[in-house]
């Protein structure tokens, strides 16, 4: 059936005649390492110099050992002309925000294009060494009408309203499937729900495994038992103590645990509208997965028949994430509201 497509592709396309660093980040084995082929690909058709690294490889990260050893290294491939330099899995690379900085103020006739998984080094960190170098994207899962031109081949590109409206149990069996195994590339493309069921397990395992080993988190039961929780609770008020006994876990430890989950690109909090922010951000957030399969699996629900009780907060959860996509660049805040007597608004 070929390839997904992304949206972001012409957003990041604009990039290239910006001077800028160009850094997409997002989670791991969401398909940044295809946008970034895709890029070198679209640079070479037009003729463009290209240089490509990938740090998971020694093979190329003998070359990040100092900035001299780098540029020598792209001097000898690009020579001192107009060149791309695309620079993959890029956190492997320590202190990469001031390594970068340092090669970017030397105002070489090269663009700078790199990407990163779940570094909160990448992500924090270099907000401040690259403050005013930069131009981020956020690479999330691959959304309903990605995932619905991909299943349709790419027959119905601007006619999806008609579609939804002619074919209609096409459209609810795409959404089901949808709804029960989400965005994650790699999931969409497996046939079957084994294939699918062991690719999801090889993507929390690693997670678990890489990401929050190398944030230096030693309970990493704990860490696990903690997405079961919030899976059995999405689109719920969040309740720290409850979650934090839950765990066997200090309150600090529970609420650290919690941003760097967040941080990770693995969930995302919607917060109580209030007229004073400060009062907002004290009280207790809603969680939301940032892909509704992770939520599905960490839940224990990850096939296809999904139970009646469990779709009314999974379908929440996918219109949170709809709307966060939709108005992610126009200074949007999503919310829930709820009086005193009870009554709510989810979003």
């Amino acid at each position: 059936m070929g390839k997904i497509l992304r949206n972001i592709q012409d957003s990041l396309l604009k990039e290239m005649n910006r001077n800028e660093i160009l850094i997409l980040i997002g989670p791991r084995q969401i398909g940044k390492t295809t946008q970034l082929l895709e890029l070198e690909s679209y640079l070479k058709v037009k003729g463009m110099n290209t240089i490509f690294f990938n740090l998971d490889f020694e093979s190329d990260k003998k070359y990040f050992e100092s900035q001299a050893i780098l540029l020598s290294k792209i001097e000898l491939e690009l020579g001192k002309n107009k060149g791309y330099v695309i620079i993959d899995e890029v956190q492997r690379k320590e202190n990469v925000g001031l390594f970068l900085k340092g090669i970017y103020d030397k105002q070489l006739p090269y663009k700078w294009i790199v990407s990163g998984s779940g570094s909160l080094e990448l992500k924090e960190k270099i907000q401040e060494s690259l403050s005013g170098r930069k131009r981020m994207y956020e690479l999330n899962p691959v959304n309903f009408l990605e995932f619905f031109h991909y299943k349709t081949e790419y027959k119905y590109k601007n006619k999806e309203k008609q579609f939804f409206e002619i074919d209609v149990e096409t459209r609810d069996l795409l959404f089901k499937e949808y709804l029960c195994f989400g965005g994650f590339p790699r999931i969409i493309l497996d046939e079957t729900i084994q294939e699918k069921r062991r690719s999801m397990e090889e993507i929390y395992t690693s997670y678990m495994d890489r990401d929050i080993r190398d944030l230096g988190i030693s309970k990493t039961r704990e860490f696990s038992e903690m997405f079961q929780i919030l899976a059995s609770q999405s689109g719920k008020i969040l309740n720290y103590n409850e979650l934090s006994n839950s765990l066997n876990l200090s309150l600090q430890t529970t609420k650290q645990y919690l941003w760097y989950a967040e941080k990770t690109f693995q969930i995302d909090f919607s917060y109580p509208y209030f007229q004073n922010k400060r009062k907002e951000l004290t009280k207790s957030p809603i969680v939301y997965f940032r892909d509704i399969g992770f939520l599905n699996f960490s839940s224990g629900n990850f096939h296809i028949d999904l139970k009646t009780s469990d779709l009314g907060f999974i379908f929440q959860n996918f219109i949170f994430q709809y709307l966060r996509d939709k108005y992610r660049y126009e200074n949007v805040s999503l919310h829930y509201w709820r009086t005193k007597d009870g009554a709510e608004v989810d979003i």
